[in-house]
């Protein structure tokens, strides 16, 4: 690569953001490590009273010397997130109680997908608590720009699109050109589809076209980094929309890559620190204002009348 490329690639992966961006999808993200911990992947915590011999680690579970869950490995993490991400949220010690977010969990995934089923909505989310920590301290509604930043929202934006995109390609390497063609949909439908999901199969061809659109849609998601500003506001906007389609016709839920997917926004628009503060702040209402004000009126009206005597005695 020439120079002038390189510097070009720098630019675009550190471009600044204001700080008030990360601090406000910092505290997302933080805020739904917890929820996700307690109420969506909830289900995770049972894994530890499984045998033994059923955990056959991912990987990087078998690269690093991860302990096999145990009632009192999964419940040491699981209690120990809740507090540790509730903090981080806040911003505080953004550098210790980030990484110590993102080691506990990527190890509570690793005990989730390490038993046959593996999920690819966290991808992103993972990618933001990795970088998190070296985004720098910031605060809401701060509008100084920041490298740091932008280097670490511009790296969950890739994780987010590599999950579309490598989904496409999963999708043909082992399916192949069937996959276009054949009954995933009209499997998935039939298995768990809604009522409205059902209603779409007595369409003719529906299921085949649609299948044709995700995989289009996933190879091209890439285009969202060379698109104008608006047309990029825009193919967010369908990100979120084709996750919504498909909560409605299977009930696939796809929260923890939305929640990561947030880093495409202006977050930095939302400031609820300073809109709690502004209505903690703000004064009782009482009828000393209307008395002051009409105080002001009376004194007003006397040196308008004195005035008024002054002017007719020179008259005389």
């Amino acid at each position: 690569m020439t120079h002038k490329a390189v510097a070009k690639l720098r630019d675009w992966l550190f471009e600044p953001v204001p700080k008030g961006r990360i601090a406000a999808f910092r505290t997302l993200v933080y805020v739904f490590v917890a929820l996700d911990v307690v109420f969506f992947s909830a289900w995770i915590k049972s894994h530890g009273d499984l045998p033994g011999n059923l955990y056959q680690p991912l990987v990087v579970g078998e690269v690093l010397p991860l302990p096999t869950p145990t009632p009192l490995v999964v419940g040491t993490i699981y209690w120990a997130l809740i507090p540790l991400s509730l903090a981080a949220a806040t911003g505080r010690a953004h550098r210790l109680l980030g990484w110590s977010v993102f080691v506990l969990y990527l190890e509570y995934m690793i005990v989730a997908m390490s038993y046959g089923k593996i999920d690819h909505d966290r991808f992103g989310l993972l990618v933001a608590l990795a970088v998190l920590p070296a985004a720098g301290r910031a605060r809401h509604g701060d509008k100084e720009l920041t490298e740091a930043g932008g280097w670490a929202l511009r790296l969950t934006q890739i994780g987010v699109v590599c999950t579309y995109f490598l989904s496409s390609l999963a999708k043909l390497r082992f399916g192949g050109l069937e996959w276009l063609t054949g009954a995933t949909l009209t499997r998935a439908f039939i298995r768990r589809g809604t009522v409205l999901a059902h209603w779409l199969l007595g369409i003719p061809g529906f299921t085949t076209a649609s299948q044709i659109g995700i995989v289009g849609f996933e190879l091209l998601s890439p285009l969202v980094f060379v698109v104008k500003p608006k047309v990029r506001a825009a193919v967010v906007a369908g990100f979120y929309a084709f996750h919504l389609v498909t909560f409605c016709l299977i009930t696939i839920s796809f929260v923890p890559h939305q929640v990561a997917m947030a880093c495409f926004l202006p977050l930095e628009k939302v400031t609820p620190v300073r809109w709690t503060r502004r209505l903690l702040r703000r004064p009782e209402p009482d009828g000393s204002a209307e008395q002051a004000r009409e105080e002001v009126t009376e004194a007003t009206g006397d040196v308008h009348q004195g005035a008024a005597d002054g002017l007719d005695h020179l008259g005389r």
